[in-house]
């Protein structure tokens, strides 16, 4: 299957036109939108989400990541192989977590797209590959150290806000594992103590917890963390 994970949102065109796109060059292979509407350009924030929500796919599935606030530019076109994923997009950073993380990760530079809008990279210049390596074809790339794709100065966890989802729970770029459940977490001016899932606590009550793909959460039961607690995307965390 063919994954995507992009800024480009449900409303308007542009994530219709890559399904279209794709759909045109892999008939047959299922397209999941997996994340449609990370913060746009916020490279970061969804480099720390990705490994932990491209966990669970079955072997060989091909992620489609477009955040790219330099398209049209001299930046780098990636393939990556991470483990038993295929990853193909810009390298601005979006790919650090995922191969920091994997046990095996090969690295291809893709040639400088012809011919393609210089606006709109994910239709037309990474569409196509994802589709390529989807149904097996041969992709034109030349091999690159796995370096490429590292950013030296990201920790390995981030403490801040990197996602809101439609309930108004913050997810955090910090794996809970990195974290005991005696910590708490403060977020403007808030203090936040671990519990187990939302019903553990009264209606209004914020907390923070280990969601389902092992990053820590914030969340109000019944209620909207980013409104309640402003733990919108970006908002930094401390923890005691």
């Amino acid at each position: 299957m063919i994954v995507l994970f992009t800024d480009f949102g449900l409303q308007g065109p542009y994530t219709g036109q890559v399904i279209a796109r794709l759909l045109q060059q892999a008939p047959g292979v299922p397209v999941i939108k997996l994340f449609s509407d990370l913060k746009p350009f916020d490279v970061q924030a969804a480099a720390y989400l990705l490994p932990s929500y491209s966990a669970g796919f079955p072997p060989g599935t091909v992620f489609l990541c477009v955040v790219d606030p330099g398209v049209g530019s001299d930046r780098p076109a990636i393939v990556l192989k991470a483990d038993d994923y295929w990853y193909v997009g810009p390298n601005e950073g979006l790919f650090a977590l995922v191969a920091r993380r994997a046990d095996r990760v090969e690295c291809r530079l893709l040639p400088s797209a012809s011919g393609a809008s210089s606006s709109f990279h994910g239709r037309d210049v990474f569409a196509p590959v994802a589709a390529q390596l989807a149904t097996g074809q041969a992709v034109d790339a030349r091999p690159v150290p796995a370096g490429e794709v590292e950013q030296p100065g990201w920790p390995d966890d981030l403490f801040r806000v990197v996602y809101v989802d439609r309930y108004g729970n913050a997810i955090t770029g910090i794996r809970a594992g990195q974290l005991g459940v005696t910590r708490v977490i403060h977020v403007k001016g808030h203090a936040l103590h671990a519990q187990r899932t939302f019903s553990d606590v009264p209606s209004g009550t914020p907390f923070w917890y280990e969601n389902s793909s092992g990053l820590i959460e914030l969340a109000v039961n019944r209620g909207r963390a980013d409104e309640q607690l402003g733990a919108v995307v970006g908002v930094t965390l401390t923890v005691t």
